[in-house]
């Protein structure tokens, strides 16, 4: 794409732009060596329309100076940062202050105490309460479930088929339970269930009820309490102002290690130009059921229809004529018909299951490039963006979807959805070689089938195949008693793409919630506890370690 041609993508709000852009695009790209369209979308992307200016001034400055070339390998060593000219803007501050020194009520202590309730963070306080233990469950929403539910990701196992082999356990308990109080249908592509994303509020309730733990909701993680280098709890905040909670174990299940990251713990993130998207998931109504799925047979679309528009997808080759609920043709169409902007090729992706009350819900169709994950502003950008995007859907829906002429929005879920963000570096980080041949390790804590989504590959468990989750992956270097569960578990590129799927959560997380109880009744230190103890309690609690 030419430098000239580029400018065209300006967002309205950045069209006083153009004269900044126009002159430093060839002169970032030579540095940088990446094709135009890659850095425009991250820039445009990522920044506010200030800081693209000020972007785009730094360049013009620099052209005077010797840049800092591209260095390929950070896409694939997450310990080498990205070019300076890619790294996002300083935040711009007006000063510091001085918080006053203040004393804290300690208003809880427990034996474990899990920070995060998705699916790692609820499958590890349950693990802990049934290994005999009290368990004390903090989450900063109204609900628990995490992505199953604040997030709207209701394909838990969508990757299940006849030959998938997993670790059952607490996962595989979230979807019988679901299904026996009503809130879930057979899933479209796949032999699993799909979960309804406000039902399963109503199932974690019970369950967590069903298992003594102590329910803290409404409450922020705000800093970890230190003795030394070993973690005793955490400072909470909420409408009852600033709380402090002991513990004589911790386990990070925030999803970006914010408990690790901010008690000391060495922690890494891909560069932001190579995260995976993030999504704004909502839900629809207004759907003719009988027109849409005979739609869908007219017209079947396969995995190996997912490298369309701006995706190229790796597959393994079996999956390219399997089915797949995905949806692309309407919004090239709308994108053709000047319905969606073009720069909007990446709208287009899966839906979940379509309901006789004419729902069509889990559209997983809005995928936004650069969002920090660990950023506010990031995110609160992406947040508003991808709704916008997603109102576009619709009406792409509605013009050129059978069964979709009626079609309106139900429900945004309630956050935006992250996909990746900080990982710890582990006792052991995971590699793409564990996760495509079938890893073995003597500290496994649970299975989990060769499925790998994310960073452009696609490979589903349909051979049997399957690989170890290793307990050290769990461990963060540099801090006692904490134990670091679901997606923020250490691993490269490849590996996270495996791991932090829900149902892996899950098996990591009931694996951390044994290892924490079994820890706290031996006065052990997590890295001491007896490992054939633990995978005993792991084969007592149904969960298939071997």
């Amino acid at each position: 794409m030419e430098p000239a041609s580029i400018c065209r993508f300006l967002p309205p709000s950045q069209h006083s732009l153009r004269k900044l852009f126009r002159p430093n695009t060839t002169f970032l790209c030579k540095q940088a060596k990446l094709p135009a369209s890659v850095l425009f979308r991250f820039a445009s992307s990522t920044l506010g329309t200030l800081q693209f200016k000020a972007l785009c001034e730094c360049v013009h400055a620099a052209r005077l100076l010797v840049a800092t070339p591209f260095d390929a390998s950070c896409t694939t060593n997450p310990q080498k940062k990205a070019p300076m000219s890619l790294q996002p803007l300083a935040k711009k501050t007006f000063g510091t202050i001085q918080e006053p020194a203040r004393t804290i009520d300690v208003v809880h202590r427990t034996d474990v105490l899990v920070v995060g309730s998705g699916p790692g963070g609820l499958a590890a306080a349950l693990a802990a309460a049934r290994t005999g233990v009290q368990v004390t469950l903090v989450e900063r929403f109204g609900c628990f479930g995490g992505n199953l539910t604040a997030v709207g990701v209701e394909g838990f196992a969508w990757y299940r088929h006849e030959q998938t082999v997993e670790a059952d356990g607490i996962g595989r308990e979230f979807e019988e339970r679901a299904k026996a109080m009503g809130a879930a249908v057979p899933e479209v592509q796949s032999l699993s269930y799909e979960i309804d994303s406000e039902g399963f509020k109503l199932v974690a309730d019970r369950l967590v009820e069903e298992a003594g733990i102590h329910a803290m909701l409404h409450r922020m993680f705000v800093s970890p309490i230190m003795e030394g280098d070993t973690i005793v709890g955490i400072v909470v905040e909420s409408k009852a102002g600033r709380e402090a909670i002991l513990a004589q174990r911790v386990i990070d299940a925030t999803g970006d290690a914010d408990i690790a990251h901010r008690a000391g713990a060495p922690t890494f993130k891909t560069p932001l130009e190579h995260v995976q998207a993030a999504s704004v998931m909502f839900h629809l109504a207004g759907v003719d059921k009988k027109a849409f799925l005979a739609g869908v047979r007219a017209d079947p679309q396969t995995y190996k229809d997912w490298s369309t528009g701006e995706w190229e997808i790796e597959t393994s080759g079996k999956e390219d004529a399997m089915f797949s609920p995905f949806l692309a043709k309407p919004f090239a169409q709308a994108i053709r018909d000047g319905v969606i902007p073009a720069h909007l090729n990446t709208i287009g992706g899966t839906w979940g299951a379509i309901h006789d009350t004419g729902e069509l819900t889990y559209m997983n169709l809005v995928h936004l490039a650069g969002c920090d994950g660990t950023d506010p502003d990031s995110m609160t950008h992406h947040e508003i963006d991808g709704r916008r995007q997603a109102m576009l859907a619709i009406e792409a829906l509605r013009r050129y979807t059978p069964g979709c002429s009626q079609v309106r929005l139900r429900n945004f879920a309630m956050t935006i959805g992250i996909r990746d963000t900080r990982k710890i570096d582990a006792l052991y980080n995971m590699k793409e070689h564990d996760v495509r041949e079938q890893a073995r390790f003597d500290d496994t804590i649970g299975i989990y089938p060769e499925f790998i989504d994310g960073y452009g590959v696609l490979i589903l468990p349909t051979t049997g195949r399957y690989m170890h989750i290793p307990y050290r992956s769990m461990l963060p270097k540099k801090v006692k008693n904490l134990l670091v569960a679901g997606r923020a578990i250490g691993g490269d590129r490849i590996a996270h793409a495996a791991t932090r799927n829900m149902a892996c959560c899950a098996v990591a997380g009931q694996g951390a919630g044994i290892a924490a109880a079994l820890s706290v009744k031996a006065q052990v230190g997590l890295d001491e506890v007896n490992m054939s103890h633990i995978q005993k309690e792991l084969a007592k609690q149904g969960v298939r370690y071997l």
